[in-house]
C-alpha cells in the first residue's frame, strides 16, 4: 500500500471517532479472584459506533460480549477492575459515578436490553406497571396518556397485550424477552445495547424485532447488537465486530462480511462455515481459559493456518490491503484478505 493510501485512510478512520456517537479506546476489564488468580474478560477493546449505525459484536458464548456491555454502564462487580476510555456525548463512561449513570446516562442517554431480561423485572410488579413506571421516568408523558404509551412500548417489541397484566414469573423466556425489549425503546436513548435481543424467539419474531431495532437506529440512534445470531446480524447490521478470548480481533463491513469477500481472521471464517447454510462445519476445539491465556494467539490452537509465529507472539490489528474500516488481528490477514479480494464487487 503506498503512502498516499495510507494517509486517506487513515482519515477515514479517523473521521469516524470525531463523529463518533459512542468512541471505545483500550477498554479492558480484568476479574479479581482468590488466591491471586485473574481473569482477562476483555483486553484492548478499540471500537467507534456513529448515529443511525449498527455495530453487531459476535462471538461464542464466554468471550466478553456481555462483560463489554456492562461496562459500558458501570454493571460490573465489586471485583472488576476496569480501565480505557469509552466517550459518548462528552462523558467517560467508564470513569462516571454510580450517581451519573444512574440519573442522566441508563435508559436516558444509554438504553440496555440485557441478556437475562427476567433478572432485571420487578418479580412483584406487572409487566404492564414496569412499563408505564419507565414511560414516566423517561418521558414527559402526561399521566393520562402513559397507559397508552406503555401498550405502544409493548407493540413496538411485539410483546402481546394479552400477557401486559403477568408477571415476571409468568413470562415464558420469549416473552420476557420482548418486555425487556420494549422496556429498552422507551425514552428512544441515543445509544442502545441490545445484548442477545432475540434469544428465546422464534424466527418470525427474531426478524420482527430486528427491524424494529433497525428502525430504532435508522432514526439517527447507534446500535451495538451483541448477538449470537449472525442471520439477524446479516440482516440488520452495519458493521460487525467479532470477538475472540477478551479481545476484538475483526472489524469490517457487514456487506463483505456477509458477502462473497467474507473476513479477513480465520476464527471469523470458521463461525460463518458453521452455519447450517454453509459449510455447517464447527470449529474444532475450545477456547481458552480467560484466566489462563496462551502468550501469543488465543486462537492458535484451533486455528489450521497457525505457525511459530501465532503461537509465540500476540498478532495485532492490521488494516486489511486495500479496504478501509477492516481490520484483522492475525498474523495471516493480509493473505486472507487477498483470497477474498479476488472474489470482491
Amino acid at each position: 500500500m503506498n503512502a498516499r493510501v495510507a494517509r486517506a485512510l487513515d482519515a477515514v478512520t479517523a473521521e469516524r471517532a470525531e463523529n463518533a456517537l459512542l468512541s471505545v479506546r483500550g477498554l479492558t476489564v480484568r476479574f479479581r479472584l482468590r488466591g491471586g488468580r485473574t481473569v482477562a474478560a476483555v483486553t484492548d477493546a478499540d471500537f467507534d459506533l456513529a448515529a443511525g449505525e449498527c455495530l453487531a459484536l459476535v462471538g461464542e458464548s464466554g468471550c466478553g460480549k456481555s462483560v463489554l456491555a456492562s461496562a459500558l454502564l458501570g454493571l460490573l462487580p465489586a471485583n472488576a477492575e476496569t480501565s480505557g476510555t469509552a466517550l459518548t456525548d462528552g462523558t467517560d463512561l467508564l470513569a462516571a459515578d454510580e450517581k451519573t449513570l444512574a440519573r442522566s446516562v441508563r435508559g436516558r442517554r444509554v438504553g440496555l436490553v440485557p441478556q437475562s431480561p427476567a433478572a432485571h423485572l420487578t418479580p412483584v410488579r406487572t409487566v404492564r406497571a414496569h412499563l408505564e413506571e419507565t414511560v414516566r421516568a423517561l418521558t414527559d408523558t402526561p399521566r393520562a396518556g402513559r397507559r397508552k404509551a406503555a401498550e405502544d412500548a409493548a407493540d413496538r417489541a411485539a410483546f402481546p397485550a394479552t400477557h401486559l397484566d403477568a408477571y415476571p414469573h409468568e413470562l415464558s423466556g420469549g416473552l420476557a424477552q420482548r418486555a425487556a425489549t420494549a422496556l429498552a425503546l422507551i425514552g428512544d436513548a441515543p445509544l442502545l445495547l441490545a445484548d442477545e435481543p432475540t434469544t428465546g424467539l422464534d424466527r418470525d419474531l427474531v426478524e420482527r424485532t430486528a427491524d424494529e431495532l433497525r428502525r430504532h437506529t435508522d432514526d439517527g440512534r447507534g446500535l451495538l447488537l451483541i448477538t449470537h445470531d449472525l442471520t439477524a446480524a446479516a440482516r440488520i447490521a452495519d458493521r460487525v465486530a467479532v470477538m475472540y478470548a477478551g479481545r476484538i480481533v475483526e472489524i469490517a463491513p457487514a456487506h463483505r462480511f456477509f458477502g462473497t469477500t467474507g473476513p479477513a481472521h480465520p476464527y471469523a471464517r470458521g463461525l460463518l462455515d458453521a452455519l447450517p447454510d454453509r459449510a455447517f462445519t464447527p470449529i474444532p476445539g475450545m477456547p481458552p481459559e480467560l484466566s489462563d491465556l496462551p502468550e501469543g494467539c488465543a486462537f492458535a490452537a484451533r486455528c489450521p493456518l497457525a505457525t511459530d509465529t501465532c503461537r509465540e507472539t500476540p498478532p495485532e490489528a492490521r488494516r486489511a490491503p486495500g479496504r478501509p474500516d477492516h481490520h484483522a488481528a492475525c498474523h495471516h490477514s493480509a493473505r486472507l484478505a487477498d483470497e477474498g479480494a479476488v472474489l470482491d464487487v
